[in-house]
């Protein structure tokens, strides 16, 4: 029976793909030519090898993550279509493409080999033991001020962690192709194939350095709003002050029409540009909150409703029970427990504030090159 390099890492999700229809050029039913096959392979070895084609698209991708080669594999996906009657991928110059009929039946086989895998390796691992690589994406700043710290056990656990900081949309799409176990999405999840849960509520504030804190009235914020805030220089993520313009429009009602005067492509930076005197920003709470006990920051304006963004912990359907990975999502909610805004971890999602999310991910998502490199888009 084929190895598959899942058993160690997680069984691979699912990620829709553009295909044509079946009665398409390409799309027909296959020719029933007999195959010589191994006499190992069977409809199992077939099943198991037919996710793993569809998630990365392309045959030749498919063999090195099932320890087959690629003539191995080919053989196995027309087998199968050869036993199903029907083709269930059109194959491209580049790649393949699977058919309406290779989407249906991936959503009804792929929870259940996920399922079985997840068993055989809890069983594997044997009772209360742990092992293998949990491989973790999300934001850079979230994952290194809230997640990183809590995980620092994991060794102990013979668990390896892998990391990659990304925008959302780049990090699910890897998480389906079985590229990646675990994300924290700043977006909502609505991806065939993957399961999500509500993991964090961060909340946004307009803050300042002491000096500029010191200039800055928190009555005339809340009496003349923006106004208020005129003469001091702003400093953002991005050109396009996507976050600060959000909450403008959310907290004070008006539009922002200035420009950044300091523009650092990572929150982190942006906080300490601000705590040494550069200006004013919006940051996420749990960005904030140790250097406003420090008295590096001053919180300039605490509105009845400030802006709140929902952040999601998903994996692939079918993977949830495995136990390395169970364990993890269980350290992670601990963690971060509360939120910024104090609702409990899978509680309540953004309110209507949570508008910013929107703003998060266009200010993050509009880089070119490395400049934004490693922070992950926001919810729309």
């Amino acid at each position: 029976m084929a190895k598959d390099s899942r058993s160690r890492d997680g069984s691979p999700g699912l990620h829709g793909r553009e295909a044509r229809p079946v009665g398409a050029p390409g799309g027909t039913r296959p020719a029933s030519a007999a195959l010589v096959l191994h006499p190992s392979h069977g409809p199992l070895d077939w099943l198991r090898t037919f996710p793993t084609v569809y998630r990365v698209g392309s045959i030749t991708g498919a063999a090195p993550r099932l320890y087959l080669t690629q003539p191995a594999v080919s053989q196995q996906v027309r087998a199968l279509e050869t036993r199903l009657g029907y083709r269930l991928f059109e194959r491209l110059p580049r790649g393949v493409a699977p058919t309406p009929a290779a989407h249906e039946l991936a959503r009804l086989i792929a929870p259940h080999l996920d399922a079985l895998e997840a068993t055989i390796e809890g069983a594997r691992q044997g009772p209360g033991r742990l092992g293998g690589t949990v491989r973790l994406g999300g934001p850079a700043e979230f994952l290194a001020e809230r997640v990183l710290p809590a995980l620092g056990g994991l060794p102990e656990k013979q668990l390896r962690l892998e990391v990659r900081f990304g925008l959302a949309d780049e990090l699910l799409e890897a998480l389906g192709e079985g590229d990646l176990d675990l994300v924290v999405s700043t977006r909502s999840v609505r991806r065939s194939g993957l399961e999500s849960e509500p993991l964090f509520t961060e909340r946004f504030l307009l803050v300042a350095g002491p000096a500029w804190a010191a200039r800055l009235s928190p009555e005339a914020i809340e009496a003349n709003g923006a106004s208020a805030l005129e003469g001091a220089p702003l400093v953002s993520y991005g050109p396009e002050l996507a976050i600060l313009r959000r909450y403008w429009r959310v907290v004070f009602g008006q539009r922002l029409e200035r420009r950044a005067a300091v523009v650092a492509p990572d929150l982190r930076a942006v906080r300490e540009a601000v705590a040494a005197g550069a200006g004013i920003s919006v940051l996420p709470q749990y960005l904030c909150d140790d250097a406003v006990a420090r008295g590096r920051l001053v919180v300039l304006h605490r509105p009845a409703s400030p802006p709140e963004n929902t952040l999601y912990l998903a994996w692939r359907s079918g993977t949830g029970r495995e136990p390395r990975l169970g364990y993890v999502r269980e350290l992670l909610r601990r963690a971060v427990v509360g939120g910024d805004a104090g609702a409990t971890a899978g509680g309540r999602g953004a309110t209507a504030g949570g508008a910013m999310a929107t703003a998060a991910g266009e200010e993050r998502d509009r880089r070119t090159g490395g400049i934004g490199r490693g922070v992950s888009g926001a919810a729309t």
